[in-house]
């Protein structure tokens, strides 16, 4: 099984320790979406400045998803602080899908609520340094993802 994720920012690699003993499903579907090159040119369509950075979505509006089915959930312990991976989703607890958010500052009132797939432990200086905004006028983008 993969252990870690590279995600080549247009500011610069993030590496994220996957967490497959947390949620292996949503795993296994971040890995399978980055090996099919799903992530690559996708924005961080929504960048609030000490909450999250969220991308994913295909066409970068936050409106959609991979041809792939939607994830149940696999809520768990791990806190949303700084760093966390975790997958963003609709109302429904069981929608998400390819779309994820990197947690800048402490949110943990998600706890339990959204799930934690991994965890950011290098670059995340190149998170902070993604353009903020609802969208961000200039948004960041992944160029590509690599599985190791």
């Amino acid at each position: 099984m993969a252990e870690t994720l590279t995600m080549h920012l247009s500011t610069g690699d993030v590496v994220i320790k996957l967490r497959p003993d947390l949620a292996p499903n949503h795993v296994a579907r971040i890995v399978e979406l980055a090996q099919e090159g799903f992530y690559d040119g996708v924005k961080f369509h929504r960048v609030i400045d000490g909450f999250m950075a969220q991308g994913g979505c295909p066409n970068g509006t936050g409106m959609g998803g991979s041809s792939k089915p939607n994830l149940k959930q696999e809520f768990n312990d791990e806190p949303h602080v700084r760093g966390a991976c975790s997958m963003a989703r609709t109302q429904d607890p069981n929608s998400a899908n390819s779309q994820f958010f990197i947690v800048f500052d402490d949110a943990t009132f998600l706890d339990r609520q959204y799930t934690v797939w991994g965890n950011v432990i290098e670059g995340m200086e190149n998170v902070d340094a993604l353009p903020k905004g609802e969208p961000p006028r200039e948004p960041g983008v992944i160029q590509s993802v690599t599985v190791a």
